[in-house]
């Protein structure tokens, strides 16, 4: 999304829904059976690296929770709900806050077989997995206390699992992009410390709203430039060659600094941002890359 002057700036939310197995049977209110998790950031290449922020609650008292019958997550003055048609994003951090509106241009893009996203050979690592790309935003940002409009696309995923990683999965490499003639690219691999390529998969929909996917023999990602934290010295691909059946695209980052340290929340340490997809030398589109397990084996659940 873009500041009215054209400066790019890539913003990121997450909510993490966390059924921790503790006090199932204990009727107590204070009971931590849900807890909520949630991080957001900004990626500014005129600050120069990730603004990021993140909140944890257990779900009740009115502190954090979630509806089961709509879109509506919430920690604190934090949100993200139906609203007008579309979805609202409200977020309140130390250096930074933005409030956003956000319409679908169509209806879910259904990831993997008709929403069943597979992620090793054996059924039970699997998700039930949706995204809504090419989402029309407009809203507000607030940055070193100067509040400005911003316009332009996002992406939302939804994603809910009983259990997803495989055994060996060091951590996975995803991708969103929309793509500047109105078409939308999905891709990801999981990773292992002997394999790099465990299980990948991709999902592209045309402008038409048609959905294609395509199996693991036909998505390869290739690291082309690294990029080391100089916080934690954990060496990140900030650059990579994406091959999706026939196509092959370029993905780069929008700046290199897009490390998230989660340690107060989820724990993990990883990368993710802002990129640009070139197709042929010329730019075709914008989204965002996260990768985990680069430092420590990502750990879900």
């Amino acid at each position: 999304r873009n500041l009215p002057d054209g400066s790019p700036l890539g913003f990121q939310m997450t909510f993490f829904r966390v059924r921790t197995g503790v006090g199932e049977g204990n009727a107590s209110s204070f009971a931590p059976r849900q807890l909520i998790l949630a991080h957001a950031a900004i990626a500014d290449p005129g600050f120069g690296r990730l603004r990021h922020d993140e909140r944890a609650a257990r779900a009740g008292f009115g502190r954090a929770g979630f509806a089961i019958d709509k879109t509506q997550v919430w920690v604190g003055d934090w949100c993200f709900e139906e609203a007008q048609g579309g979805y609202r994003a409200v977020v309140r951090a130390e250096d930074f806050a933005y409030e956003l509106h956000l319409v679908p241009a169509g209806p879910p893009m259904l990831n993997g077989r008709a929403g069943f996203s597979a992620k090793a050979p054996d059924p039970r690592h699997a998700s039930y997995y949706y995204s809504r790309p090419q989402l029309k935003v407009d809203g507000s940002v607030t940055l070193a206390g100067r509040t400005s409009a911003v316009a332009g696309l996002a992406w939302l995923d939804h994603e809910w699992s009983s259990e997803l990683l495989p055994d060996g999965a060091q951590g996975w490499d995803w991708i969103g992009v929309n793509l500047d003639d109105g078409s939308a690219l999905m891709a990801f691999r999981l990773r292992g410390q002997a394999d790099p390529a465990l299980w990948s998969a991709a999902s592209y929909r045309p402008a038409d709203g048609s959905t294609r996917t395509f199996p693991r023999d036909e998505v390869a990602f290739e690291p082309l430039r690294h990029w080391r934290s100089p916080r934690t010295a954990i060496s990140y691909p900030v650059a990579w060659r994406l091959r999706v059946g026939q196509r092959i695209f370029v993905v780069e980052g929008l700046l290199d600094d897009q490390e998230l340290d989660s340690r107060r929340s989820t724990g993990a340490i990883y990368w993710e941002g802002a990129v640009r997809l070139r197709e042929d030398g010329r730019e075709v589109g914008r989204g965002y890359l996260e990768m985990t397990g680069y430092g420590e084996r990502i750990r879900v659940g």
